[in-house]
């Protein structure tokens, strides 16, 4: 079980390894797919092995707000293991790659038979509960500059890669603004020679003068996930 590349399946005991992922199957992350709306049950639970997936709340009729993403660090779905089974969240692909995909039933059967796994799975939710609130917060408080300066760093440690695609539509989506200000904000992350942006194409040109850039919400939410592996 040495290359297993999701990060909280990879942190368990060989045994636990072996059989949660023998109730797994390979699943395609395809861009933009909606893999569970807000308020519907949850059939399955997703683990990135590649690709990375936002949590957008939807409020009312607006299109919704990314206050969280799930990666190769993570998985979607862990609600089951506090015993909800209606997703809280629109769960949508926003890099493409790939995910384990196991059955809602086969998940709870396997932290069952695994407190290594159950143990797992709630301190991952206590990681993705202070993404929710630092979102919130980061939403109310910051400026769309340095917001946008943490979704791309954000995107970028998911993607495991310098350059990734999205265009001002769906980033103006995921920060909760208007085009313009995207337009406004990438125009002047560029200006700094920290990233080039082109029809979409995003390359990170300079990672710590990115991570200068950014709000410190990008910093706190990376202490929590270390405080999460340790």
């Amino acid at each position: 079980m040495t290359n297993v590349r999701n990060r909280l399946i990879a942190g368990l005991p060989a045994a636990d390894q072996g059989r949660l992922l023998a109730m797994c199957e390979p699943f395609e992350l395809v861009l933009s797919e909606v893999l569970c709306e807000t308020g519907m049950p949850t059939f399955h639970a997703y683990f990135p092995v590649e690709g990375f997936i936002s949590l957008v709340s939807m409020i009312d009729q607006s299109p919704g707000v990314e206050v969280g993403m799930v990666g190769s660090e993570g998985m979607l779905g862990a609600q089951l293991a506090l015993g909800v089974s209606v997703t809280p969240l629109r769960a949508l692909v926003q890099g493409p790659g790939t995910a384990l995909r196991i059955s809602a039933p086969a998940f709870r059967k396997a932290l069952k038979r695994s407190p290594e796994l159950q143990h797992a799975i709630l301190r991952y939710v206590h990681v993705l509960m202070t993404q929710l609130a630092t979102s919130s917060a980061c939403l109310r408080f910051h400026m769309i500059g340095p917001r946008l300066a943490r979704w791309l760093l954000m995107s970028q440690d998911r993607a495991q890669s310098t350059h990734f695609h999205v265009t001002q539509e769906f980033l103006a989506y995921m920060l909760g603004v208007r085009r313009v200000g995207i337009t406004a904000a990438a125009g002047a992350l560029q200006r700094s020679g920290l990233i080039v942006y082109h029809r979409g194409d995003i390359e990170v040109l300079d990672r710590k003068g990115l991570e200068a850039a950014a709000c410190g919400c990008y910093a706190a939410e990376c202490r929590a996930y270390e405080a999460f592996l340790h």
